[in-house]
């Protein structure tokens, strides 16, 4: 008896993560999914291809507010801030491949492709009242009508190619943090998302009014056919001439018309049944030529990028139970994740809704630029109109939306079967923070120096002269931007839901 328990004091007990002998058989190593990395080289292991598949669905619902300035709508010269305009509904099914190629030890490239099978948009009405209010645009007009629903969307969403590192692995060396950094350039390889209407399934049939389904932006009639444009001045009352519009249809898209370039980092440490970990993710975006985006990249625009996104995740593994040496494990990984999306241009919940609109008010171009009146009966009161040889802009449903927070819990469970198959089922819980959808501004303050530029961003009077304070943002619509015209939304919310299978070789 004592020369059992002297025995076992020297030697210490032994853990199944301490550093593996030559001449045993080989375990499961691998550390958290999140921090997971293919390798090659590694031992006995010379090459690690790593296939999953999988299948998820997202549900994502809001409200859509408007602005009101109405004066003493109620009783007791009550005004509300915001009257109700719809319910929004977004269903997405996506099909999720991944490849993961190991190169060297904890080195690994990533390929991925989503597939989206289906993307269905639609607004309710929300119990706002009468839509000749709540969607009014200029005099005598509305903006769009409810129901609304989009065609639905499938294609590709983007070919994502990247790569991990592993800095440190707690697997190979207990003393130190399992600690990887990755990322990966997000290729766009489908058509970009553009503006439609609810027309019937064939894109040759026209909805109400004989209006095509999805045109081009400069199509002022929205008919698929090229006609004379004409647009403001920049005097009351007067108007020019512009060249026609581009005629035939468009498909409604899939893909976000933009190269994303994405990075991240996660840190974990296992201790026994448990495996916490945290870290960051940054996703910056760059529109693609073939997208609507760069019409609205001009000298005045305030802004003319789409959000940059950044996400901190903290989150815990817990192991309830494994057979090391028979590759077998069920993981159970709860996370919170917090996401800052910055002021962009963005596809917004009334994207397809105004991008499609044949209100003259947003179907009318802006013009890029400004000039000196050469009008002497008018250029007391106007001294800069716009130049109409300036580059024409049109609305292609695209708007500047108020930067925001998004938080998702999410939990997951992974269960592997063996040494070559895994599987993995989880939902996630997210909030949006409401904001506007509608946030550009009239002027651009960065440029005052050319008072021919000024337009109508200026101060004094014909008697006292004009003082500039910025050149106008030719992104601007006042039926949709104007402070008591903007649209918003709120109680934003949605549900992810998805299973996928690995297969490691």
């Amino acid at each position: 008896m004592a020369l059992t328990a002297l025995t076992t004091l020297v030697s210490g007990r032994a853990f199944g993560d301490e550093p593996r002998k030559a001449s045993e058989p080989p375990v499961m190593r691998e550390p958290a999914e999140i921090v997971q990395v293919a390798d090659a080289f590694d031992g006995d292991d010379l090459f690690d291809l790593h296939l999953s598949l999988g299948y998820s669905h997202s549900w994502r619902s809001a409200k859509v507010y408007r602005e009101t300035s109405m004066p003493q709508v109620s009783t007791g010269d009550f005004t509300p801030s915001n009257m109700n305009v719809a319910k929004y509904s977004q269903d997405v099914g996506r099909l999720n491949t991944r490849a993961d190629v190991g190169i060297y030890k904890d080195i690994a490239i990533v390929i991925r492709l989503p597939i989206i099978l289906s993307d269905d948009r639609s607004l309710e009405a929300n119990g706002g009242g009468l839509q000749s209010t709540t969607l009014a645009g200029a005099p005598g007009e509305q903006l769009f009508s409810l129901p609304f629903k989009a065609p639905s969307r499938s294609g590709i969403e983007y070919l994502a190619l990247g790569m991990d590192f592993g800095v440190m692995n707690q697997m190979r060396n207990p003393n130190k943090p399992t600690w990887i950094i990755g990322g990966e350039v997000r290729v766009n390889v489908s058509e970009p998302m553009h503006a439609c209407n609810n027309a019937p399934a064939n894109l040759n049939q026209t909805v109400s009014g004989g209006q095509k389904k999805c045109t081009y932006p400069n199509d002022m009639n929205r008919d698929g056919k090229s006609g004379q444009v004409t647009a403001d001045s920049g005097v009351p009352g007067q108007r020019v001439v512009l060249d026609e519009g581009s005629s035939g249809e468009r498909k409604p898209g899939v893909s976000r018309g933009t190269t994303g370039i994405a990075f991240h980092t996660f840190v974990s440490r296992r201790v026994k049944y448990i495996e916490p970990y945290g870290g960051f993710d940054v996703l910056f975006e760059f529109p693609t030529a073939d997208s609507d985006f760069h019409a609205t990249d001009l000298q005045g625009s305030l802004v003319n990028h789409p959000p940059f996104r950044g996400t901190m995740t903290v989150g815990m593994a817990i192991i309830p139970w494994e057979i090391r040496d028979a590759f077998q494990r069920l993981t159970i990984d709860t996370r919170f994740e917090g996401s800052y999306v910055s002021e962009g241009r963005d596809y917004s919940e009334l994207f397809d809704a105004l991008g499609s609109s044949d209100a003259p008010s947003l179907r009318s171009p802006n013009f890029a630029g400004y000039m000196n009146n050469p009008d002497p009966g008018s250029a007391g009161q106007y001294p800069s109109i716009v130049d109409p040889s300036s580059q024409k802009v049109y609305f292609s449903g695209l708007t500047d939306t108020q930067q925001h927070g998004e938080y998702t819990f999410s939990a997951r469970a992974t269960y592997q079967a063996g040494e070559y198959v895994k599987f993995n089922v989880g939902g996630a819980y997210s909030l949006i923070q409401g904001h506007f959808i509608t946030f550009d501004q009239a002027c651009n303050p960065n440029f005052t120096g050319d008072p021919a530029q000024m337009g109508p961003c200026r101060t004094g009077s014909e008697t006292t002269g004009y003082t500039a304070t910025g050149i106008p943002n030719p992104n601007y619509r006042k039926v949709i931007n104007d402070p008591g015209r903007r649209f918003k939304v709120d109680d934003a919310n949605g549900f992810d839901a998805w299973i996928s299978a690995t297969v490691m070789f």
